[in-house]
């Protein structure tokens, strides 16, 4: 088995409806997001991918599309934000996320691990996934910490 790991960045603001701190105000991250993958490199000479567990522009294009072009200058805002708030910023044509969840690092991680899980090959896996909201905070989401016996 080989891990494979590629990294993406995106720019987005959020807003923490409820929040006390600091981070109630619409802010903004530079996000930095790793994706882990596991499998077996394919061993066959005959096949141009020969010796890889998959492309990573195949990577690439499965984690741009579900995750880096929806998210990447966005604002993302939860469902139970001030709906005056959100009235006006839907009016002003910016483009917007609206999640079920407050979008913590925490919770986008847990949310981008189910969009990717069901977007993989077959034969890989999601390993880890780790999100960094500022150069030296992080949240990481492991496949080992979701598996049932």
């Amino acid at each position: 088995m080989i891990r494979i790991t590629k990294i993406f960045c995106f720019e987005a603001a959020h807003l923490l409806a409820g929040y006390e701190g600091l981070c109630k105000n619409i802010h903004g991250h530079s996000y930095r997001l790793h994706v882990t993958i596991k499998g077996l490199p394919i061993s066959d000479e005959t096949n141009p991918h020969d010796g890889m567990v998959i492309e990573f522009s195949g990577l690439k294009k499965i984690v741009n599309e579900f995750i880096i072009t929806p998210f990447d200058h966005a604002l993302i805002l939860p469902e139970r934000a001030n709906k005056g708030l959100t009235e006006a910023i839907v009016q002003t044509e910016n483009k917007t996320v609206f999640t079920s969840f407050q979008p913590t690092c925490e919770n986008l991680l847990s949310h981008f691990a189910k969009l990717l899980i069901n977007q993989l090959p077959s034969n890989v896996t999601l390993q880890k996934l780790k999100l960094y909201e500022t150069a030296t905070s992080y949240a990481e989401w492991c496949a080992e910490d979701h598996q049932t016996n």
